[in-house]
C-alpha cells in the first residue's frame, strides 16, 4: 500500500501543446503496472479546453464545481454541471473545459493502454468552442 500524503503531489499546469486557457490539474493517482488507472482533478477557468483528444480506453468525467462543455467529434456540444457523470467511449475523439463565463472542474479518470492514456489532436478552434 502506498498514500501519498495532502501537499506530496505537487499542482501543476499541463502542456500549453494540449490546452488553451488556463487550467490546473491535481494528481491523484498514476498507479504502476500492472494497473493501468489514471486520476487528476482538472480545474478549467472560463474560456479553458482542451484540444481534441482520444482515450484508448475511454474516459470517465465527473464534474465537481461549475458548469462546462463536452463534445464529440460531429455531435453537437453539451453543457456539463456539477454531479454530472459522462463517460466516453475508447476511441470517440472529443473535447471538454469550462463555459465563457465559468468555471468548471472535474475528475477525469482513464486508463493506460501500453503506457498510454490519452492521444492528442489538434486545437479546439474559436468557431468551435463558440459555436456550440
Amino acid at each position: 500500500m502506498k498514500i501519498t500524503r495532502n501537499g506530496e503531489a505537487a499542482s501543476r499546469r499541463p502542456s500549453a501543446d494540449w490546452f488553451t486557457g488556463t487550467v490546473w490539474q491535481e494528481p491523484i493517482v498514476e498507479a504502476p503496472e500492472p494497473a493501468r488507472v489514471r486520476a487528476a482533478l482538472v480545474t478549467f477557468e472560463p474560456g479553458a479546453r482542451t484540444n481534441w483528444h482520444t482515450h484508448p480506453l475511454g474516459q470517465t468525467l465527473h464534474v465537481t464545481l461549475g458548469a462546462g462543455i463536452v463534445q464529440v467529434w460531429g455531435e453537437a456540444a453539451q453543457e456539463i454541471r456539477a454531479g454530472d457523470t459522462v463517460w466516453i467511449p475508447p476511441g470517440e475523439k472529443h473535447w471538454h473545459g469550462a463555459g465563457p463565463t465559468t468555471r468548471m472542474a472535474h475528475l477525469a479518470i482513464q486508463e493506460a493502454l501500453d503506457g498510454v492514456a490519452v492521444d492528442w489532436l489538434e486545437r479546439v478552434s474559436e468557431e468551435q468552442y463558440r459555436g456550440r
